[in-house]
Formats: structure tokens, sequence, C-alpha cells
């Protein structure tokens, strides 16, 4: 069963039609925006992928991937949960170079989210990824380019206000980023959970980039869950805005400069997932054949989501729910598609 929040008095600023012209628009200008803005060219991407090459994203590293049999070659593919490392090999294979990038729409399926107002088994985003220098790894060059992404929001933002009138009673978000790490925000808020933190924090302060997750904090614990094999956890962050149906923070993207060979070998150690060394991603990259990068995953229900002040993902996405979450939010006066 889904857990919920209904927002009391929630009414969608668009009708049915205009949302779905709306999700459309966001979609075209954002992509068109986000591709002027960091150098990228769209390509096509798989659903799923080969099981042994170690090509999947294992997200927190506990999440059941969904596998099927190919009948003709018996080989077991993976519908993918992120493009993370797919990207990096792509760029090599595709001859991109350096200050150049790709994009691709990722479509997935994540068996084992737990569904809420803004989590649901379908997932789309834009995965992106940029090749960089080896010297351009560093934390300057992250928040340049979270600050070009926000400005790829908020740019979209006002296009779409300007085209839906109806709009233009929600809040602007807000175009000036704030950067903090996972442990100073442990410090700020020693005794919330780390969701109650980036709520506290976020409410306050707007548009936020939490940096530094993956690695446990003072506390013994991580702030959250990375898979050790292609974010670096000293640079990469996860861009959250303030969601006012809903009152809580959002995320709206995961991104970072990926795993250097040497950065790889370390956090597969400390991540106990050493037997990762031997699938082929893993051998290129430990063995330096693979570019540098940085990259990210951006949320297109999200983003829709964001823009249009809906309180339920379900608002900009068809996808399946379950009874309970149906009934409640058509009482509550929450359209699911």
């Amino acid at each position: 069963m889904s857990n919920i929040i209904l927002p009391a008095g929630y009414k969608p600023a668009l009708n049915l039609y205009d949302t779905q012209m709306a999700i459309g628009t966001v979609k075209r200008l954002f992509a068109d925006t986000l591709c002027a803005t960091l150098n990228l060219r769209r390509v096509s991407a798989p659903l799923f992928v080969e099981a042994s090459t170690g090509l999947n994203d294992d997200l927190n590293g506990v999440e059941r991937k969904v596998s099927f049999d190919m009948k003709d070659t018996g080989v077991t593919a993976e519908v993918v949960q992120s493009l993370a490392k797919w990207k990096r090999k792509a760029l090599k294979d595709y001859d991109f170079h350096v200050g150049k990038g790709l994009y691709c729409d990722m479509n997935a399926i994540r068996r084992d989210e737990e569904l809420d107002n803004l989590h649901s088994v379908y997932v789309d985003q834009w995965d992106w990824e940029k090749m960089i220098r080896e010297e351009d790894r560093n934390l300057d060059y992250l928040k340049n380019v979270v600050r070009a992404i926000v400005s790829a929001v908020c740019a979209t933002e006002m296009n779409l206000h300007a085209m839906f009138p109806q709009l233009q009673e929600l809040p602007l978000h807000n175009p000036n980023v704030t950067f903090i790490t996972s442990q100073e925000l442990e410090d700020l808020y020693p005794d919330l959970t780390p969701k109650e933190r980036e709520n506290a924090f976020v409410k306050e302060h707007g548009t936020t980039f939490l940096m530094q997750i993956g690695r446990k904090l003072r506390s013994g614990k991580p702030h959250d869950g990375r898979a050790p094999d292609y974010d670096d956890w000293d640079l990469n962050g996860d861009l959250l805005f303030w969601n006012n149906p809903l009152e809580c923070s959002y995320e709206l993207s995961s991104m970072g400069i990926r795993v250097s060979p040497e950065s790889l070998d370390r956090q597969l150690t400390e991540a106990g997932c050493d037997d990762r060394r031997t699938l082929p991603f893993h051998k290129a990259l430990l063995a330096g054949e693979l570019p540098y990068t940085i990259g990210g995953g951006i949320g297109q229900s999200r983003l829709c989501m964001l823009l249009l002040g809906s309180a339920h993902i379900g608002e900009v996405q068809a996808t399946v729910w379950d009874a309970h979450t149906r009934e409640a939010c058509a009482k509550a006066g929450i359209p699911l598609l």
C-alpha cells in the first residue's frame, strides 16, 4: 500500500487536457535548454542491458532488478535502473571529446520502490553525462554545473508561466543555490533523521545542493546509500527544491563527478564490493580505459510535478497504483492519470 499525503484544499492548477500540453512543453523546453547549457547531444539508450556486463546501476545496492531470459540467445537481460555506467562507456564508444556530452530519455522499472507522492515503480529521467579533464574533478567545477542545471530549470519555469497563465499564481523557485555537505547537515541537526534534516534546511534556504553522499558520517551512518562504482562520494550530491503542496524537500536530481580509477578502488573496498572488480566495466575503469566524466539523472516526471505545483507524481505520469491510493486521491481531488 502506498504512503500518501493528501494536502487539504488541494486543486490542480491545470485541467487534464492542459496538463498534457504542459508536460510536453516542459520536456521539450528543458531538454533544449539543458543541451545548450551543458553542450549535450541526445543519443539512443537501452531499455535493458546484459546482466553479466555490470553496466546496470545498483542504486543503493539492495534493490532487485527486473530481469528476463532472451529465448534466442539464452542471455539474461536486466531492465536498467539508471544509465550511470552505460553513459560513461557510450561517451568513449561514440567518440565524444572533452567539453561535450550526451543525454538520453531513460525509462526504468524499480520494482522495490516504496510508493508515495514522489515515488512510483516507473522512472523517467534525462540521464546525462559529459566528458571532463582530470583537473576538472573538483568541487568548484561540480558547483558550476549544478548552477547551470538550476538555471535551466528556472528558465523553463518562466517560459511555462508565460504560456499557461493559470500557473502564475504558483511561487517561482529560487535560482540561487545553497551548497552544504551531508556532514555539515548532520552537525546542524544531529537529532533529526536524514530526511528531517533535508526538510528543515531546504524549507529555510530553498534550492539546495546536498553534497558528499555515500560515505559514513561521524554518526556512523551515511546520509543516504550510493553505489560505490559511479559517483565519487567526495564529489557528488542531490539537487533539492522545496515542494509547496507537500511541504517537504524534493529531490530533482542525483548527480556527481564520476569515480576515477583511484576512487573506485577505494570505494569498492569501503563498500565491501571487491567482487565487482572482475566485471568488464569495472576492469576497464580501474585500468584507466574510460574517460573522466560528470553526470546524473534529472527526473522528467519530477520536474513536471515541481513546475506544475502537483501534489502527486501520478498526476504527470501514467503508471500502476494500488486501489487505496486511487480512491484516496480521487476523494482528495488529486487526479491520477
